[in-house]
């Protein structure tokens, strides 16, 4: 018996669960790479921001695609509480070296600590540097004024080969959005 345990089993042990989750998030923020930091640019994605994957797959990945942004956000705001505490100072200088030894730096270490512990917390999360990098300086900045629904799934009408299983687009929203286009007043010819 179940007795309220949430999500889906997907016919994997609970690690597996987990691993799959955490690759299927990282898939989705490394898709938002230019092809130009990449070491073979036909790895590229063909759309930015778009996996194509099951619908159950879709349902479980979307929560821990939907937190690790609230947390990204978040640490983005922090920093930016943080910045006025920051030197212009190129590093290795002495006026960096001296803020370094400064009252100052120590103020800004206690600002940005937390938003350190949050990238830490995410690449726990997601376990690979590379798609938390893609989040913190790409993903969290484009959804700074949405609280929530940063993700949609979109079931697709022809199911997968082999299995027939329901197939499923997930997404960043904000790019592909449709928007319905007014239709022009009628003129009235007199």
């Amino acid at each position: 018996m179940r007795h309220r345990r949430k999500g889906r089993v997907l016919g994997r042990s609970p690690s597996h669960q987990r691993a799959l989750l955490r690759n299927l998030a990282s898939a989705l923020f490394l898709t938002e790479r230019d092809p130009e930091e990449l070491l073979d640019p036909k790895q590229a994605a063909k759309v930015k921001g778009r996996i194509i994957t099951t619908l159950e797959k879709a349902k479980e990945v979307r929560p821990l695609v939907e937190k690790c942004i609230t947390l990204a956000r978040r640490s983005g705001q922090i920093r930016a509480a943080a910045a006025q505490y920051t030197t212009d100072a190129e590093r290795n200088t002495e006026a960096w070296k001296s803020w370094r030894k400064s009252d100052q730096w120590k103020q800004w270490a206690k600002a940005v600590a937390p938003s350190v512990a949050i990238r830490r917390k995410v690449l726990v999360m997601l376990g690979d540097k590379q798609a938390v990098k893609v989040l913190f300086n790409d993903v969290a900045s484009r959804f700074e004024g949405r609280n929530g629904g940063y993700t949609r799934i979109m079931r697709l009408a022809k199911p997968r080969l082999g299995d027939a299983g329901t197939r499923a687009v997930l997404e960043f929203v904000g790019v592909r959005d449709r928007t319905s286009k007014a239709a022009p007043a009628p003129s009235v010819d007199e």
